[in-house]
């Protein structure tokens, strides 16, 4: 039986908003302080919702992928994006791109990523992105939507099955957070060192 939206609990997001337009506004227009480190900060985001992941099933694997046209890609193994089913028989995914995380934006000090800059969540990535799309895979379906600078410019819609599951987080940041560069053997190490539950691989996919 489908269960009423406004029943559901909120535990890391609100299921009651689809987005947040001022708090994305909000970042847009502190990103120095959001992404302090430009496109790799994004990039920690992203991986750390992976090792969350991956921490919760006692291991994980994740890709992480620079693109010729200047995106970036992060792709893991996990069980998707969790995805509900309304009382109109709607399919919900919680608003992990366009709202803000509530365990996170405003408790800095809950988790620090491994370059040392406090954890804010997903919506840091989507809000500095020209475009981002998130592909999601669960047991029970797939799906698909398309966001610019945070707000949802497609319907969620389905994709067919490939018989896995996981979330690819697929995104261009701004051309003002500085170039996307390969991450250093120090920063590889410190990813290691904060996430042992997470194997990450690393692909440099510029040459086409």
């Amino acid at each position: 039986m489908n269960v009423s939206r406004a029943s559901w609990v909120n535990t890391t997001h609100d299921w009651s908003s689809v987005v947040d337009t001022d708090h994305l506004a909000r970042i847009r227009r502190c990103r120095a302080q959001f992404a302090p480190d430009g496109p790799w900060h994004l990039v920690l985001e992203v991986v750390a919702y992976a090792a969350d992941e991956a921490w919760s099933r006692g291991g994980g694997r994740c890709v992480v992928a620079l693109h010729l046209d200047g995106s970036l890609s992060v792709g893991d193994d996990g069980r998707g994006t969790d995805t509900r089913v309304d009382e109109h028989g709607r399919s919900v995914k919680k608003p992990v791109m366009a709202t803000k995380d509530l365990r996170f934006f405003d408790f800095p000090q809950v988790e620090v990523l491994p370059d040392g800059h406090p954890r804010r969540g997903m919506s840091v990535v989507a809000a500095l992105s020209q475009w981002l799309v998130h592909t999601n895979r669960r047991v029970n379906g797939a799906w698909t939507q398309r966001y610019e600078h945070g707000i949802p410019v497609s319907d969620f819609e389905p994709v067919e099955a490939n018989g896995t599951t996981g979330t690819l987080v697929h995104f261009k940041p701004d051309e003002s957070l500085g170039p996307v560069n390969l991450p250093s053997a120090g920063d590889l190490t410190r990813l290691a060192a904060s996430w042992p539950d997470l194997e990450i691989q690393v692909e440099d996919r510029r040459d086409g």
